[in-house]
């Protein structure tokens, strides 16, 4: 599942703790690392070198990966740790519209106003004359200024188009921090959405000061007929109960993972639902518009600090437009569908799809941390 060379950060819940623990993986092993010195995965992205913590803590053995993966998806066996997603008090953010054609999707959604019977249509008309003539435009460049005229006298302009290919980046907060879900959890779609999908992204995880430290996979579960109606809709459609999955652990930079290799990283998406449909697709950061870094400093800066840090969804080239159920209409999320996002470096992020109003309730949130660690002496 991970590579053997990595250092990676998670967390776990410990019902025998009444409380979420920090943990690395060591031979198979989870490890509970949790300290003084950093009993957030907040405090240790704030280390000046997190990966040497991480390395030389000493912890408790807490069980084998594989066991506590098989708790993650059954959360009623008593008191067996389970995963949580790896972040806790760091603010959680997303970028959209950063490929080219899930930007094209996006207007298509904007056209469509919701109603995914049309997008067949109009993502014909698009292709007709955009082509693949915004793949290789840098954004804000004068090229993409002149693609930008053509399409206003082509009656196309959206305000996506504005932020795939104009200078200004769409930096949007996708959830609250301590709200987002791990390996094994169920994910939550708005009950009033029918046309929705996944989105595979890799997530990037910053320090308070602006710096890169390690990244994960995130599913940035989105509500196409939601946002296409208006994008002012766009809180709905991106912030409801358990639609952040991040997970299964960070993996921190060091010499054998480095920004460059987020660059090019290659993410593989399943979904496979209970009525015996299978959706495969991928997901290429070769081909993003951005370059992530560039994302990093439009998000935090003079202009917007973050004293916990922050995760950035780096958006995602997927978009499924396979019919599922009807002719031309595209496809739709049901209940029951088994998700999985995975990366050779990052691992495998696994969730079910569940109406976020019947996904188990967050109730856990900042100040229930801070009194869980302060019971165990950690702070």
């Amino acid at each position: 599942m991970l590579e053997n060379d990595g250092v990676y950060l998670g967390r776990v819940w410990r019902s025998d703790l009444d409380g979420p623990s920090i943990v690395t993986l060591r031979e198979g092993r989870l490890v509970d690392i949790t300290s003084r010195a950093a009993p957030t995965s907040r405090d240790i992205f704030e280390l000046a070198d997190p990966v040497a913590h991480v390395r030389s803590c000493e912890g408790e053995d807490i069980g084998g990966l594989d066991e506590i993966l098989e708790n993650s998806r059954d959360r009623t066996r008593a008191k067996a740790p389970y995963l949580l997603a790896p972040i806790d008090l760091q603010a959680v953010k997303a970028c959209g519209v950063t490929f080219a054609r899930s930007m094209i999707e996006r207007v298509i959604e904007e056209r469509a106003a919701g109603d995914a019977s049309a997008a067949g249509e109009i993502r014909k008309m698009v292709g007709n004359i955009i082509g693949d003539n915004l793949r290789d435009l840098v954004p804000g460049s004068p090229e993409a200024m002149q693609v930008k005229k053509a399409l206003v006298e082509a009656g196309l302009w959206s305000q996506y188009l504005e932020v795939g290919i104009g200078p200004d980046a769409e930096v949007f907060t996708k959830s609250q921090a301590m709200s987002s879900v791990g390996w094994g959890a169920e994910i939550g779609i708005h009950p009033v959405s029918s046309w929705n999908n996944p989105e595979p992204e890799v997530v990037l995880v910053v320090a308070s000061d602006g710096t890169v430290k390690g990244a994960t996979l995130g599913n940035d579960v989105n509500l196409r007929d939601v946002e296409g109606r208006s994008a002012l809709l766009l809180g709905k459609a991106k912030d409801n109960n358990a639609s952040s999955a991040i997970g299964p652990f960070i993996r921190l930079f060091d010499e054998s993972f480095t920004i460059d290799d987020v660059r090019a990283a290659e993410l593989d998406l399943l979904v496979e639902g209970e009525d015996g449909y299978r959706l495969e697709g991928r997901s290429s950061m070769k081909e993003i518009s951005r370059d992530p870094l560039d994302l990093v400093a439009q998000t935090v800066g003079r202009h917007h600090q973050y004293p916990d840090g922050f995760v950035l969804y780096l958006g995602t080239l997927f978009a499924p437009i396979e019919d599922r159920d009807t002719p031309g209409g595209g496809f739709t999320h049901k209940v029951g569908d088994r998700v999985i996002i995975s990366n050779p470096q990052l691992g495998r992020l696994e969730n079910t799809v569940r109406l976020s109003t019947e996904c188990a309730p967050w109730t856990f949130g900042t100040a229930d941390l801070m009194r869980s660690l302060a019971r165990r002496d950690l702070i």
